[in-house]
């Protein structure tokens, strides 16, 4: 499966960058992510419940961060697995570019294998289901990012 995409921020590509590299923040904007623990600069343990038709699956797995080029781009690696759902590996490429002092745009560019039950069920599922899934991380993440800070004086 490949799929490719950019998405308007309103942010400072910095703010995105500092987000796109906190696990906190992830956790709160991949959709059925139970659990994402930072265990380096570069790796991450994860663990996301998702549904895809008739699939239900629960994927523990690693994910690697390379070609790290801050606050402007990066590479991101996974591979987990799904027990009988299958097994998924792949990454993304993530650049980000200002268009202003407060907007960014996030392009990505994601490759990924999936074996088991989950391939059996045709790549429009499968590739309607990661749009729907990426649609789903943005929106989250672009409130998470709009949200003001609290001062506490």
């Amino acid at each position: 499966m490949q799929m490719n995409d950019s998405q308007r921020i309103l942010a400072s590509k910095e703010a995105v960058w500092a987000a796109l590299n906190d696990p906190e923040i992830l956790k709160q904007c991949i959709p059925g992510c139970q659990s994402l623990d930072m265990s380096s600069p570069t790796e991450m343990t994860a663990t996301v419940a998702f549904k895809v038709g008739p699939v239900k699956a629960t994927f523990g797995g690693k994910v690697t961060l390379s070609d790290l080029d801050p606050p402007d781009s990066y590479r991101i690696s996974g591979e987990g697995s799904g027990g009988v759902a299958g097994f998924a590996k792949g990454g993304a490429a993530v650049r980000l570019e200002a268009e202003g002092p407060n907007v960014t745009v996030l392009h990505y560019t994601v490759d990924a294998q999936i074996s088991g039950k989950l391939a059996q069920l045709g790549a429009r599922l499968i590739d309607s289901t990661a749009k729907k899934l990426a649609r789903q991380f943005f929106v989250s993440f672009t409130e998470v990012l709009s949200i003001p800070a609290v001062v506490i004086a």
